[in-house]
């Protein structure tokens, strides 16, 4: 421990305040004896009593019960209102799918036309290449081609090479599908051989091998038949000489 310093008390100044403190503790008793309640006054009365036992059981029977009913009918309409709720959100869910079906089908039919109209000027341009490719050739084929001809026959000569081609192309995909039925047609006929041949064969196997059974059954029961033939011959000179042999 280090160093310190001791300070003498000052008395004078502890015995003023022991005498505050005293002085303060005399007027506090003095308050208490000034402000002590006195006496209670009470007019009598009657307290209670006006009701029998049983009419008290039964009211509190009936507060009890009407608490029970309250209580049942605020978990009723907690269930109600949570149900409620829920079907709310389900129909608010059912709502948004909806509107996005909608939008959907509407982004569908949208980029239905929109193929649509794709289509539509493709096969337009095609057409219009067509008959353009028509003109180029028409004049150098045609021999009956007139000298100067006007625009009605020329419009003519268009469609009716457009509707030559157009059937030459029905035609070529006619031919097309015919080939490829007769090619699909040869192909089961050739597998319906094969599986006739195979099913043949196989009918074949299975008479040989039965036969084949049936001749080492036949072999095996003539070798046996065999046997006891000449086993019968063995034993039987023996027999005739025996007594009681009646031959």
């Amino acid at each position: 421990v280090g160093p310190y310093v001791l300070v003498t008390p000052n008395e004078t100044r502890r015995k003023q305040l022991q005498q505050i403190a005293k002085k303060e503790l005399d007027d506090l008793e003095q308050w208490k004896k000034e402000h002590r309640p006195g006496p209670i006054t009470l007019v009598p009365q009657r307290l209670g009593g006006n009701k029998s036992e049983a009419q008290v059981r039964q009211n509190q029977q009936m507060v009890l019960m009407q608490s029970k009913y309250r209580k049942k009918h605020k978990r009723e309409e907690y269930v109600k209102a949570k149900k409620a709720a829920e079907e709310a959100e389900i129909l608010k869910k059912k709502a948004v799918q909806r509107e996005k079906a909608e939008r959907l089908e509407v982004k569908k039919r949208q980029e239905e036309m929109q193929r649509r109209e794709m289509l539509l000027e493709d096969q337009k341009y095609k057409t219009n290449e067509l008959l353009n490719r028509l003109d180029v050739v028409l004049p150098k084929s045609d021999s009956c081609q007139i000298a100067n001809p006007g625009p009605e026959s020329t419009a003519w000569k268009r469609s009716h090479a457009y509707k030559q081609a157009l059937r030459e192309d029905e035609n070529r995909r006619l031919e097309e599908m015919k080939q490829e039925q007769q090619r699909k047609a040869e192909l089961m006929e050739f597998k319906q051989k094969q599986e006739e041949e195979t099913r043949t064969r196989a009918h074949q196997n299975e008479q040989r091998s039965c036969f084949q059974s049936l001749f080492i059954f036949y072999c095996t029961l003539r070798v046996n038949n065999a046997f006891l033939d000449r086993l019968q011959n063995k034993t039987q000179p023996n027999n005739i000489y025996q007594p009681g042999y009646t031959g």
